[in-house]
């Protein structure tokens, strides 16, 4: 099986058709995954045009089918500010670079910190009142959802003692450090930050409260994210310490609160929904896990976790219920190049739900 280095060997010759400058050198070809004698990898582009893409798209293919790799999967994405001031590029992409300047600076200026309200960043906390209700999938997926819509999304499993999301998404790498700042990885288009990425054997974290609020911080502060849309953090269950934490550091925050249909379930997530009110943080709106089961066969619905949970606590907390999403697993295979446990395709029934999501947060964001 190729190795790492050895990808970044064969394509280093690629260039950037613009520049000429060497895709690799700019760090411009991202999100490498190896399985096996499949490839996939994401292409930077200073500009989103298909005949540029198609010429670097095969010339990437060529290179590695002379090297033995046939199934090559390629996605391409258009560099941020971020990422052309790091190449230098920035000044060459005028006029264009001061259209693009993030909101609240022009280009060429120092940018404002990622907590700044004035930075523009969309922050959603996704809360439950107890584990197990599948808050980490439902933050992967609308965090991929909203990737998919043309967002600039992170992610922030600040699910410190039960971090999932590495392993949810099928992520591989570890985080890359630069100049001093941590580079975060990126998949599906989001990049992502989590504790999993510093924890060696799934080792438990055993630290207390100051400790778990000092490593939010760096993630936040540390961590080169880029221009951002929106900033998802998966939450701890419950109302403890990072939380807490989350509210006081971060007061512009939504929040969407994550239930199943069973009553104690919700009865619990009403506490988290309670405390984001008690905080002044708005809740967009409730997400019912694990609603039913319909069977693939004949299409009966099963509600083997009771009915109305999410209903009712939409109502408890004078929100809408988003979603109803169905007991099931991702049609995903170990054998392709995206494979990851838990993020739903674009083309399924439950990954259509997510988008149906992603876009009432768009929407909700939109009329500040």
């Amino acid at each position: 099986m190729i190795t790492r280095e050895q990808l970044e060997a064969i394509l280093r010759p690629v260039a950037e058709p613009v520049t000429k400058r060497s895709l690799i050198e700019l760090k411009w070809i991202r999100d490498m995954m190896i399985k096996e004698d499949r490839i996939s990898l994401t292409v930077v582009c200073l500009k989103k045009d298909d005949q540029t893409q198609q010429a670097v798209a095969e010339e990437i293919r060529f290179r590695l089918a002379e090297s033995g790799v046939d199934d090559v999967h390629i996605r391409f994405r258009e560099a941020s500010e971020h990422e052309l001031e790091q190449a230098g590029l920035l000044a060459e992409s005028s006029p264009e670079a001061d259209n693009k300047a993030p909101r609240g600076h022009g280009a060429g200026l120092e940018k404002l910190p990622l907590l700044d309200p004035a930075s523009g960043v969309n922050f959603i906390a996704i809360a439950s009142g107890k584990g197990g209700v599948g808050k980490s999938t439902v933050t992967v997926n609308l965090a991929a959802a909203l990737a998919r819509l043309g967002k600039r999304v992170g992610l922030i499993d600040a699910d410190i003692y039960g971090f999932s999301v590495p392993d949810m998404m099928g992520i591989e790498t570890a985080p890359a450090v630069e100049n001093g700042a941590i580079i975060p990885v990126e998949r599906f288009g989001v990049k992502v930050m989590s504790m999993g990425f510093f924890i060696q054997d799934n080792n438990p974290v055993i630290w207390r409260g100051p400790m778990l609020g000092k490593m939010l911080r760096q993630f936040f502060n540390d961590v080169e994210w880029g221009e951002l849309d929106y900033m998802l953090l998966d939450l701890p269950p419950g109302t403890g310490d990072i939380a807490l934490d989350v509210h006081q550091m971060i007061p512009q925050s939504r929040e969407i609160i994550v239930t199943t249909p069973h009553a104690t379930a919700a009865f619990v997530a009403a506490r988290a929904g309670a405390m984001a009110l008690k905080t002044e943080h708005e809740v967009l709106g409730v997400v019912e896990n694990m609603a039913y089961y319909e069977c693939g066969s004949c299409g009966n619905k099963e509600y083997i976790f009771g009915r109305g949970g999410g209903a009712r606590l939409a109502e408890t907390l004078h929100t809408g219920l988003l979603a109803q999403i169905p007991v099931s697993a991702p049609d995903n295979h170990v054998s392709e190049p995206d494979f990851s446990p838990s993020v739903y395709k674009a083309d399924t029934p439950v990954g259509r739900l997510y988008q149906e999501i992603a876009e009432q947060v768009i929407a909700a964001c939109n009329k500040d």
